[in-house]
């Protein structure tokens, strides 16, 4: 797979390093390199990355304290000279760390890791479709097709663009099965697919050309997300 990464150091000597090492990797595909973190955070927004190397002390505003503004981070490697910052790294979830100066085979095991842990995360959001029983029949239900789910007792009703299908299930139960940055529950009875969501007005919500409640104790929950996507 093709990591997108990129450099946040402001010595040139260790940016020429660590740019000779992502060439010799066909795996890198380097977009950026900023002498800042400021620079970086206006680098990202026109295009994020899968991994950040990053130095952590640097003027104005360190590594450490860059990640911390990151509301989500890419995969980070931290870069340094001084030990000290190890712990407070790992803490933030860093990847890896490596002590300047670091060989190409240090460098290398980093990447590795990135690698592999890219790797996992693809394959758990590879699956785009919930598999159903209904009418004796499997069907194979694409998440981008589904406009809402409705509990019914022991049956759940799934609405899509193209059918209406009643299974015998619990609405918890097919929950587990929906990836939660596609999905919200409105209700007790009711699970919506927020790219079907039109308006919200009141205590309802619009989705595809129907209206449903939505439960007070979710209606806060689902304004959070639309306003921080």
């Amino acid at each position: 797979m093709m990591i997108k990464c990129m450099i946040i150091d402001d010595e040139p000597l260790s940016v020429k390093v660590i740019e000779r090492y992502i060439a010799d990797l066909p795996q890198l595909d380097l977009l950026a390199t900023c002498s800042s973190a400021i620079e970086a955070m206006e680098a990202l927004k026109l295009e994020p990355v899968d991994l950040l190397f990053l130095d952590i002390n640097m003027p104005k505003l360190s590594g450490i304290s860059f990640l911390r503004t990151l509301q989500n981070p890419p995969l980070v490697i931290f870069i340094t000279a001084y030990p000290q910052y190890a712990v407070e790294g790992f803490e933030l979830e860093a990847l890896d760390y490596l002590l300047k100066p670091f060989s190409f085979e240090r460098f290398l095991k980093a990447v590795n890791r990135a690698e592999k842990q890219l790797e996992n995360a693809q394959s758990e959001t590879a699956q785009q479709y919930v598999l159903v029983k209904a009418d004796k029949k499997h069907y194979k239900i694409d998440f981008a097709s589904i406009i809402y789910i409705q509990a019914y007792g022991d049956y759940v009703k799934i609405c899509t663009n193209e059918k209406t299908l009643v299974v015998k299930d619990r609405l918890s139960n097919i929950e587990k099965s929906l990836p939660k940055d596609l999905f919200q529950r409105i209700h007790r009875s009711h699970i919506i697919a927020l790219a079907a969501l039109r308006f919200i007005e009141g205590n309802q919500v619009q989705v595809g050309n129907i209206k449903l409640p939505i439960a007070a104790t979710y209606r806060e929950e689902l304004m959070l997300r639309l306003k921080n996507p």
